[in-house]
């Protein structure tokens, strides 16, 4: 009888959200999700990582604007409100075991990172 590789054979759902909702949990958090997925790969795993994975670069990018006076200050103040929620809801969903996107760039997360976490 052929015998599976590790990475063919499912994983239980228990591992499947804890690499979820890991990922979400601070910066090593989403260090140890990253270790934990690319040994036991699963697609709801993956989806997670990538949308914080987009949290995160979304955040770090809003950070430009710090150099525009005013305007820019009120935008990064907003932004960082936007980020939060779509945190929030990320790991709302991961917690539920939903593959469901963040507000807004959710969906584009998925397909500017759809070559990472596969």
């Amino acid at each position: 009888m052929e015998q599976q590789s590790p990475a063919s054979q499912p994983v239980p759902a228990g591992d499947d959200k804890t690499v979820a909702i890991l990922a979400y949990i601070t910066l090593l958090g989403f260090i140890i999700a990253i270790v934990m997925h690319s040994s036991k790969k699963t697609a709801l795993g993956a989806f997670h990582l990538r949308q914080m994975l987009g949290i995160v670069v979304l955040g770090l990018a809003s950070y430009i604007l710090i150099f525009i006076p005013i305007l820019g200050w009120i935008a990064i103040v907003v932004l960082g409100i936007c980020n939060l929620i779509m945190w929030i809801m990320g790991l709302i969903a991961a917690a539920s075991g939903e593959m469901k996107p963040a507000p807004i760039f959710g969906a584009k997360f998925q397909q500017w990172f759809a070559g990472a976490f596969k």
